[in-house]
């Protein structure tokens, strides 16, 4: 969702860290049942599965996955709050800090050479905006390209990068909708990007490529796969899918799952529930850490942890409710099996 508050890597960084997901809502679709409880009972993937894509880990850039283990992460905005108080409430609150940290960039903002809400074993994701596909292959953005590539590798430091997320949606301007509904030249532009990354020896940077769970328009050329760049341009294949629209974990993520656990580490970069009345967000919460734990290739899950994102007025913070910290205190932050 959003790269926000407190970051000291220039104004125009900053307008962007109170900015969010622009589309959340759409999520919610008509006739969903919001108030539907998540079964915690999950189906458990092959261990061979997660066994292959740890196998393959060291031959990655970028942050590493932690075999066994999922990092735990979150975007954190909170409304009239800087993002060091609070990241401080929520380590008060867990008792631990979050392994990943998530920012959002627009195209022409300076990405961090420095970024000092990000201590020590922790990782940024940096969700970077995009322009159209033909402003990318023009060539006519390869001067700012190697410039955002020489400040990564100037931070030095493993980075998670998500240029374009959610594509095979209709609600940005780089989607494939609004791009003449040719997902190669998406897949282009993605090759082109990462091809500058390497020339500028951007080496410590982990590219994510990150479909929305369901494509809209919801047509055979805007499939998510048709999107994917190719093995050897993908590091982390990543999902957005809130669970707000009344459906299960399993509804949300076993297509994609299926499709591309055997091939990279998974991660869930953008989800979150609000709440809809009784249990049903700490239930959806248990529900998100059973289905994790039954699919091992999952690597890191990342929470949506804001009270203002642009477009709704839902609140997706894990406090909202006293119920809901504690079951993401129970089921998430203080189990084990998410301490990657």
């Amino acid at each position: 969702m959003s790269l926000r508050l407190g970051l000291l890597v220039g104004v125009t960084a900053m307008s962007l860290l109170v900015a969010g997901c622009d589309r959340l809502s759409d999520e919610v679709r008509p006739g969903a049942s919001g108030g539907a409880k998540a079964p915690r009972a999950t189906a458990s993937k092959s261990p061979a599965v997660h066994a292959s894509v740890t196998a393959a880990a060291a031959a990655r850039q970028g942050p590493a996955v932690v075999p066994g283990k999922v990092m735990l992460g979150a975007f954190v905005s909170f409304q009239g709050v800087a993002q060091q108080p609070a990241l401080a409430q929520r380590r008060s609150q867990l008792g631990r800090d979050f392994r990943i940290l998530h920012y959002y960039y627009e195209w022409d903002d300076p990405l961090p050479t420095a970024m000092p809400t990000v201590g020590p074993g922790q990782y940024a994701l940096l969700s970077w905006r995009g322009p159209s596909y033909k402003q990318i292959l023009s060539g006519s953005q390869d001067a700012l390209i190697a410039k955002q590539a020489d400040r990564l590798a100037q931070y030095g430091k493993p980075v998670f990068l998500r240029w374009a997320w959610e594509m095979n949606g209709s609600w940005y301007v780089w989607g494939g909708a609004h791009n003449d509904s040719r997902p190669v030249d998406f897949i282009a532009a993605w090759r082109h990007i990462h091809d500058i990354f390497q020339a500028r020896n951007a080496k410590n940077v982990g590219w994510v490529w990150g479909p929305n769970w369901y494509s809209k328009p919801n047509d055979p050329w805007n499939a998510m796969g048709n999107y994917y760049p190719g093995d050897d341009y993908v590091d982390w294949v990543a999902i957005s899918g809130y669970g707000d629209s009344g459906l299960t974990p399993n509804a949300i993520y076993d297509e994609f799952y299926d499709q591309f656990g055997a091939r990279k580490p998974l991660m869930i970069a953008e989800t979150g529930v609000t709440d809809r009345g009784g249990s049903t967000k700490p239930d959806w919460i248990g529900a998100l850490s059973d289905w994790t734990k039954a699919h091992p290739a999952i690597a890191a899950v990342v929470w949506y942890d804001t009270d203002h994102s642009p477009g709704t007025k839902e609140n997706f913070r894990l406090d909202s409710t006293p119920g809901s910290l504690e079951a993401f205190k129970s089921e998430l932050a203080n189990d084990p099996y998410f301490s990657g």
